[in-house]
C-alpha cells in the first residue's frame, strides 16, 4: 500500500534548504540567515529539544522578541512532536504565568530583554523548575548550546495532520484564558491557501511588521516560508523605517494594521513610487476607515487585500479587483472556506438578511485547549454534519457571497489591532476598594481605532479621583489593555437579566 501523504509545511522548509541553500530565507536587521542556515538550526533545535526530555506531543511555551531565533525556535518545536505556545511580550507577569500554566507547557523559553516578564518564583507555575526554564540571550544563553549541536540533519519526523502545531491564546486574561489549538493539517492550510490568494511564489521578498507571536503576523510569515521566498523581519515598527525599507529591498508583500497605514500616511513627501515593487499589501486586525482606505489606494497601492478574520477558524478576504464594486463588505471566503449566516434558531438566512456568521474549512481551530463545553458551545452543524464555528459576529452575505460586518463580536474592542476583552479589565479595576461596579466600553481613538474607556459606579459616600483609578489600574493592565479614560456614573442601562447594555453606553462616543 502507498503511504497517505501529508503536505507539511515542516518537509517542504526541509526542501528549501536543501535545494536553494545560498538564497536569503530570513533578514532582521544585519542578520541574514541562508534556507541552508534555518533548515540547520531548525533541526538543531529540535534535537536539542529532544536531548534534554521534551518528549512528542509536549507543549512548549515561548517568550521572544522579533529576531531570528523565534522562527527557528517555533518549527524546531514542531519538528520534533511537541506544540509550540507563542506568547505576548505585552502582558503582565501575572497573566505570562497563568498562560504557562494554563498551557500546560512542560518548557519555558524566554527572551532575557523579557525577563521582567517572567516571576522568579517558579513555584508558581506547574511544571517549570529550573531544568525547564531557558533563556535566549544573556549569561545563560541556551542558544550557545543549540548552536553546538553537532546534529543539523532531522530525525524521524512521524507528525500527523491531526497532531498540534501550537497553542495560540486569543488573549492574556485574569480570567479565563482561550487557548486556540491548531493542527499541522490547519497551519498547511493557512501556508497554501494565503499563498495562493495572495500571489505569493519563491520570488517574493515578504516583510512582517507585527509581533512574530502574533497570529495575524503569520499571514505573511507562513505563506513566505512555504513557498521559498525570503522574510523581512522589522524588530519594531517605525513608519520612515517601513518606507525605506519597502523601497529599498523591492519588497512584494506586506501586512499592516489600520493605526500603522495612519503613522505612514502621515509622513510628509510621501511617495507613490515607493511602494511601487508591493504586489500585496494587507490589511487586518480591525476594518479600515473609509477615508483611510481612500487614502492607502491613492498615497500607497491599489494592490489593497483587507482581511476580516477569526483565529479560531476561518477568514474572508476582499481582493483589489472588488475593492470599488464591494466597498462596504469584507469580501468572500477565502479559498478552501465556507461562509454561513444562521439566524437564532440555527437556521441558515437568505441573502442580505442579517444573521451570526459562521465558518467551515481546513483551517479551523481543533479546540479551546482543555475546555470541551467552551469549544462545543461554538459549533453549528449543517445539513450535512458539517461543524461549522460559530463567530460571535453578525453579518449578511449578498447575492454575490460577499460578506458584510453588521456588528461587533460581542464587546470585543480592536485597539491597535490587538483584541482586548473589556471583562479582563473590568476583572482589574474591579478590585479597587472604592468601586462598587465598572464596565468598560471601546471609543474611537485617532491613531489606535479604538481605546479603552472604564465608566465606574463608586461606592457610597466615596470621593472618586478618576485620574488616580487610571493609573492604579494601568499598572496592573497589559500595554494594550491600558485606559484612556476613567469616568463616573449612578447607574448603567441594563436590560430584564439585568446584563449591561454596552451599545447603549457606546453610542454618545461614535455618533460624535
Amino acid at each position: 500500500m502507498i503511504d497517505n501523504t501529508h503536505f507539511d509545511i515542516l518537509n517542504v522548509i526541509e526542501t528549501h534548504g536543501t535545494y536553494q541553500p545560498e538564497k536569503p530565507a530570513i533578514c532582521c536587521g544585519e542578520i541574514t540567515r541562508l534556507w541552508r542556515d534555518l533548515k540547520q538550526n531548525i533541526n538543531k533545535v529540535a534535537n536539542f529539544l529532544k536531548k534534554i526530555g521534551v518528549n512528542k506531543g509536549d507543549n512548549v511555551a515561548l517568550l521572544v522578541d522579533n529576531r531570528p531565533e523565534i522562527l527557528e525556535l517555533i518549527f524546531g518545536i514542531v519538528k520534533m512532536g511537541a506544540c509550540v505556545v507563542p506568547l505576548s511580550g505585552l502582558l503582565t507577569k501575572e497573566q505570562i504565568t497563568v498562560l504557562v500554566n494554563n498551557s500546560d507547557a512542560k518548557l519555558f523559553i524566554v527572551d532575557n530583554e523579557l525577563l521582567n516578564l517572567v516571576t522568579s518564583d517558579l513555584s508558581q507555575f506547574k511544571n517549570i523548575d529550573e531544568g525547564k526554564l531557558l533563556f535566549l540571550g544573556g549569561e545563560l544563553d541556551c542558544w550557545e548550546k543549540i548552536s553546538c549541536e553537532e546534529k543539523d540533519y532531522g530525525f524521524e519526523y512521524n507528525c500527523k495532520p491531526d497532531d498540534n502545531f501550537n497553542i495560540i491564546y486569543s488573549s492574556g486574561t485574569t480570567g479565563v484564558p482561550k487557548g486556540i489549538v491548531q493542527t499541522h493539517r490547519a497551519r498547511s492550510h493557512w501556508a497554501t491557501s494565503n499563498a495562493i490568494e495572495m500571489s505569493f511564489n519563491s520570488e517574493c521578498k515578504s516583510l512582517t511588521t507585527t509581533a512574530l507571536y502574533s497570529n495575524g503576523t503569520w499571514l505573511m510569515m507562513l505563506p513566505t516560508l512555504f513557498v521559498g521566498g525570503t522574510l523581512y523581519v522589522m524588530t519594531g515598527f517605525d513608519p520612515k523605517a517601513f518606507v525605506d525599507l519597502v523601497h529599498r529591498e523591492r519588497i512584494t508583500h506586506t501586512f499592516l494594521v489600520p493605526p500603522q497605514f495612519s503613522a505612514i500616511l502621515s509622513l510628509e513627501n510621501l511617495e507613490k513610487d515607493n511602494f511601487s515593487s508591493l504586489k500585496t499589501i494587507l490589511s487586518a486586525g480591525s476594518p479600515l476607515r473609509l477615508d483611510v482606505r481612500e487614502n492607502i489606494l491613492t498615497s500607497m497601492s491599489e494592490n489593497l487585500f483587507e482581511l476580516y478574520g477569526f483565529s479560531e477558524g476561518f477568514a474572508t478576504m476582499l481582493k483589489p479587483r472588488d475593492l470599488k464594486k464591494k466597498f462596504g463588505s469584507v469580501g468572500t471566503p477565502v479559498l478552501g472556506f465556507e461562509i454561513k449566516i444562521i439566524d437564532e434558531k440555527g437556521i441558515e438566512c437568505s441573502p442580505n438578511v442579517a444573521g451570526e456568521i459562521a465558518g467551515y474549512g481546513a483551517g479551523m481551530m481543533k479546540e479551546y485547549y482543555s475546555e470541551v463545553e467552551l469549544t462545543n458551545s461554538l459549533i453549528w452543524t449543517d445539513n450535512r454534519g458539517r461543524s461549522f464555528i460559530k463567530s460571535g459576529d453578525i453579518g449578511s452575505l449578498d447575492e454575490d457571497g460577499f460578506l458584510t460586518i453588521l456588528d461587533r463580536k460581542k464587546d470585543m474592542i480592536i485597539s491597535g489591532g490587538l483584541n482586548v476583552f473589556p471583562v479582563d479589565i473590568e476583572e482589574v479595576v474591579g478590585k479597587h476598594p472604592d468601586i462598587i461596579d465598572v464596565t468598560v466600553i471601546g471609543v474611537p481613538h485617532e491613531k489606535w481605532g479604538e481605546t479603552c474607556v472604564a465608566l465606574i459606579i463608586p461606592n457610597d459616600g466615596v470621593e472618586i479621583d478618576c485620574d488616580e483609578i487610571k493609573k492604579w489600574s494601568n499598572e496592573k493592565l497589559a500595554k494594550h489593555q491600558r485606559l484612556y479614560q476613567v469616568e463616573t456614573r449612578e447607574e448603567f442601562p441594563r436590560n430584564a437579566l439585568g446584563k449591561v447594555l454596552k451599545r447603549v453606553l457606546r453610542e454618545p462616543y461614535w455618533s460624535q
